[in-house]
């Protein structure tokens, strides 16, 4: 009989919960979804890509990502081993005011994430480009590798993420 990963099993929690934010809560538009096998480096990955209903500039991607030594670890059972997987979210969205509003972001996140995080933000713009301001794209890297302990956390750590996007929807 077939096992599923931790991957698995934290990739169909994740899911679940998002599409039932899209299509029972009606709380988010999901605008993509990934489900990848990189058989280069032999390595997983998960991306849902949604915004918030009512703050549309603000996108967000959730990537989930195992490597091939943890799901080497898992199915091989390596003793001592706690096999897990890596969290990111990836935040877009356009800003006018750098410094003020670069800093409230960066702010929003310490409220919200506390020290459970570590994050950049990167400025870009495209040449041509007809909105104002410039793309501020914020990596967040969360520090704890989530396990299969991390289940019944979903639901508030989604909470967060929506609380998160209505925050920085509202910085410009």
């Amino acid at each position: 009989m077939y096992d599923p990963t931790v991957f698995e099993n934290l990739r169909v929690a994740f899911e679940n919960q998002i599409y039932d934010l899209d299509n029972l809560e009606q709380t988010v538009h999901i605008l993509n979804r990934k489900d990848q096998l990189d058989l280069a480096i032999m390595a997983r990955e998960f991306t849902i890509r949604f915004s918030k209903v009512g703050y549309p500039s603000v996108i967000v991607d959730l990537t989930l990502s195992s490597s091939l030594k943890e799901l080497a670890n898992e199915i091989l059972e390596v003793e001592d081993a706690e096999p897990g997987c890596t969290l990111t979210l990836l935040v877009r969205t356009f800003i006018s005011d750098v410094d003020r509003e670069c800093e409230e972001i960066a702010s929003i996140l310490r409220t919200v994430w506390e020290n459970d995080i570590s994050y950049t933000q990167t400025l870009s713009f495209r040449y041509e480009q007809t909105e104002p301001g410039l793309m501020n794209r914020v990596r967040i890297q969360f520090k704890p590798k989530l396990t299969e302990e991390h289940m019944c956390e979903i639901d508030a750590f989604l909470e967060s993420v929506l609380d998160m996007m209505v925050r920085i929807g509202e910085v410009s």
